[in-house]
């Protein structure tokens, strides 16, 4: 065998390697959540996170058990969010209310990011009606509901294009700017994988 061969071999062996330790952003419904669910027990805080984010993207209630766990004895305050996103989109609603605070944190545009990808503008209406809410929460959920805001949301954040908030004015026009641009595109055909419901027994 040749060097050239060898070497070639041995790069294929090590790139194979990584692709299955660390997950790819293209997450899609043929993928293996077990795959994902074995690789939260990394040493790398960011192979973790990325894991979360990807069962969060598949659904994957079979792994929900396993994700409470990891998520109880997780430090990293990222991953912690991440896996909290992915118990919420296992079914526990109540995980909606931790990704929400975290918004006050310098966990900001990771929360937004994830409040993003809600199937409904609806689901953040109780948080912004909130009359205790810190700026950054507020301007958070304007800046979520700039991508999935409706019709009913122009309405809704109307309000708070006149609030003393830091950022919160400026958020909301921003919002509501995206919001009537999308409303005067056409409405797409496909939807990502809806999360599974379940009702939280001490949340209303």
């Amino acid at each position: 065998m040749s060097k050239v061969i060898f070497a070639a071999i041995v790069l294929f062996v090590t790139v194979s390697a990584q692709a299955q330790q660390v997950p790819i952003d293209g997450v899609d419904a043929r993928s293996n959540p077990a795959e994902f669910a074995k690789q939260l027990g990394s040493t790398d805080a960011s192979v973790r996170q990325r894991s979360a984010e990807a069962l969060a993207r598949l659904a994957a209630t079979d792994q929900r058990k396993l994700v409470e766990g990891y998520q109880l004895q997780e430090n990293n305050k990222e991953v912690r969010l991440a896996l909290d996103w992915a118990l919420y989109r296992m079914g526990r609603a109540e995980a909606l209310y931790r990704v929400v605070d975290e918004l006050d944190s310098g966990r900001h545009e990771q929360a937004v990011g994830y409040l993003s990808e809600l199937e409904s503008p609806d689901l953040l209406y109780p948080f912004l009606k909130r009359s205790n809410n810190a700026p950054r929460i507020n301007a958070g959920l304007l800046k979520a509901l700039a991508g999935i805001g409706d019709a009913q949301t122009l309405e809704l954040i109307k309000p708070f294009r006149e609030s003393d908030q830091p950022y919160v004015a400026e958020a909301s026009e921003i919002a509501h700017d995206e919001i009537e641009r999308r409303l005067g595109e056409p409405v797409p055909t496909t939807r990502a994988r809806p999360r599974t419901v379940e009702k939280s027994a001490d949340r209303p």
